[in-house]
C-alpha cells in the first residue's frame, strides 16, 4: 500500500478516536447547546460534509455539500459512515484522484479541528471530556466505527 494513502488512513483512524472520545457520554441537551458559535449537532453534520467532500476529491467526482443537521444520533451514525467510506476507498486500489498531501490539508485536518472544538465544548457545556495520553492510545488502521478501545492512560 501506497505509505501516503496508510498514513491518512491512520489519521482516518485518529480521528474516529478522538471524535468517539468527544461524543461518548455527551448529555442529552449537548447536541443543541449554543453556548459559543455552532451547536454541536452543526458542526457534527459539517464534519459528514467534510468526510463526503474528502471522498469526492479522493473519487475524482469532486462534490460540495452543506447538510442541513438532522437529529444528533444519526449525525453521529453518518459521521462513521462517512469516515468507513473514504477509508474503504483509500484502502482500495481504486486510483487517488487528489494529492494525499491536500485531502490532509484541506478536509481531514479541518475534520480534526472540528473534533476539537466538540471536545471544547463539552467542557463549556458542563461535561468535559477526560483527558487522556494519545500517543499511547489503540488506534490502528481501518478503526473508523463509534466502538473504540478504551483509553490506556487517563490524566
Amino acid at each position: 500500500m501506497d505509505e501516503k494513502r496508510e498514513l491518512l488512513r491512520h489519521t482516518l483512524a485518529t480521528l474516529a478516536y478522538r471524535a468517539t472520545r468527544a461524543l461518548d457520554g455527551a448529555p442529552d441537551n449537548f447536541a443543541d447547546f449554543a453556548g459559543a458559535g455552532r451547536k454541536p449537532v452543526e458542526i457534527l453534520a459539517h464534519l459528514g460534509d467534510l468526510l463526503d467532500w474528502a471522498l469526492s476529491m479522493a473519487d475524482g467526482t469532486r462534490l460540495w455539500h452543506s447538510s442541513k443537521p438532522q437529529a444528533w444520533e444519526k449525525e453521529k451514525r453518518r459521521f462513521y459512515a462517512a469516515l468507513k467510506a473514504v477509508d474503504a476507498f483509500l484502502a482500495s486500489d481504486k486510483p487517488l484522484h487528489a494529492q494525499a498531501e491536500r485531502l490532509f490539508q484541506g478536509p481531514v485536518a479541518d475534520a480534526l479541528t472540528h473534533v476539537g472544538q466538540l471536545a471544547m465544548l463539552r467542557r463549556l457545556a458542563g461535561s468535559p471530556t477526560r483527558g487522556e495520553n494519545f500517543f499511547v492510545a489503540e488506534i490502528s488502521v481501518g478503526q473508523t466505527g463509534p466502538d473504540q478501545p478504551a483509553p490506556i492512560k487517563i490524566f
